[in-house]
C-alpha cells in the first residue's frame, strides 16, 4: 500500500498548511465581514443570479481538477492534503509512461480519471474542466509545489461573491520557493502588459493556482493546449465581465522529477495569445473597483 503523505517534510520538502474546511476561512473574519485569507476583487460587472447560486453558497461542492504527466511520486502528497470534503478529483492523465494512473486510484479509490485529447497542459485542463461534475472547480498542479490545504481560501472568495479566482505569489500572503529571477521578470512584464492592455490589476499572470465556478466555463471559452492556458483564462475572464479575485498563495518547489516548462517557448506562448487577446475583441472596462481586502 502506497502511504499518504500529509507533510512535505516527508515527501522531500518542508511546511504544510494547517487544515480548513469551505464554511470559513483560514483565520478571523473582519469586521466588515471578508475573509481574513487576503483578495482583490472587482475586475468585472457581471454577477451570475438565481436561486441555484444561492444554494450553491450554502455548500458548494468541489471538483479538483488535476493535469498530470509522470506524477507518480508527487501523488501521495498532493492528493493526501486535499480538505476532507471535496467532491470529486479528476486526473488528467497525458498518457504517463510511469505508475501515476495506478498510484492515484490506490491513493483516492473514486478518482476519475481522464485522457487528454491532445497534448499540452492546455489540453489537459480543458478536458479536465469538461469532465467535472461539481459547483467549484479548482486547478492545481500536481508536482507538489501548490498546497492543497490553500484550497478553502479560494472557496471562501468564491462564496464571498467572486466568479473567478486565481492565485497570487506576488500579493501580501503569497510567495515563491521556486520561481527564478528570468521568470519573474518575465511574468512581471506579462503581469503589466495585461494590466495595461485589459484594465486590470492582477499581481501574478503566469501561475496554475486558478478556481472559478463551474457554470462559468463556457464563459472561458478555452481553446489552448500549451502552459499559456492560465494567461488566456485571467484574460478571457475579465472580458467575459466575470467578478475576479486574486488570493494570496504560496509556491514551493516540485518535490520530484523535473517540469515541463520551458521558460522561453512558453513565454512565447504566453505574449502571443496577450497579443491575440487585445486583437481579438475589445477588452472589458472594470469601472467597478472594489477595495483591496489584506490579511491581519
Amino acid at each position: 500500500m502506497i502511504p499518504i503523505k500529509r507533510d512535505r517534510r516527508d515527501a522531500g520538502g518542508s511546511g504544510a498548511a494547517s487544515n480548513g474546511g469551505y464554511g470559513s476561512s483560514n483565520g478571523s473574519n473582519g469586521a466588515d465581514g471578508s475573509s481574513n485569507g487576503a483578495y482583490s476583487t472587482g475586475y468585472g460587472v457581471r454577477k451570475p443570479a438565481g436561486s441555484s447560486r444561492r444554494r450553491a453558497r450554502l455548500a458548494p461542492s468541489v471538483s479538483v481538477v488535476i493535469p498530470t504527466l509522470n506524477e507518480a511520486k508527487n501523488l501521495p502528497y498532493v492528493l493526501g492534503n486535499l480538505p476532507p470534503d471535496v467532491y470529486e478529483v479528476v486526473i488528467v492523465d497525458g498518457y504517463s509512461t510511469d505508475d501515476t494512473v495506478e498510484v492515484a486510484r490506490e491513493l483516492y479509490p473514486h478518482v476519475r480519471i481522464v485522457s487528454q485529447t491532445r497534448r499540452g497542459k492546455g489540453n489537459a485542463l480543458t478536458c479536465g474542466f469538461t469532465a467535472c461534475r461539481g459547483d467549484v472547480i479548482v486547478a492545481i498542479d500536481a508536482d507538489g509545489s501548490q498546497d492543497p490545504q490553500e484550497i478553502p481560501r479560494f472557496v471562501e472568495a468564491l462564496v464571498s461573491d467572486a466568479d473567478f479566482v486565481k492565485g497570487s505569489r506576488f500579493m501580501a500572503g503569497g510567495g515563491s520557493a521556486d520561481i527564478t529571477l528570468l521568470r519573474r521578470s518575465g511574468n512581471w512584464l506579462f503581469t503589466f502588459l495585461v494590466n495595461t492592455l485589459f484594465h486590470t490589476r492582477y499581481t501574478d499572470l503566469c501561475y496554475g493556482y486558478n478556481a472559478f465556478w463551474a457554470r462559468n466555463l463556457a464563459a472561458l471559452e478555452l481553446d489552448c493546449d500549451g502552459f499559456e492556458v492560465e494567461t488566456l483564462m485571467n484574460i478571457r475572464a475579465v472580458k467575459a465581465g466575470l467578478r475576479v479575485a486574486e488570493v494570496p498563495s504560496f509556491e514551493e518547489r516540485r518535490l520530484h522529477g523535473t517540469s515541463n516548462l520551458r521558460t522561453f517557448r512558453d513565454g512565447w506562448r504566453v505574449l502571443m495569445t496577450i497579443v491575440r487577446e487585445r486583437r481579438r475583441t475589445k477588452p472589458v472596462m472594470a469601472d467597478r473597483m472594489m477595495a483591496t481586502v489584506d490579511s491581519t
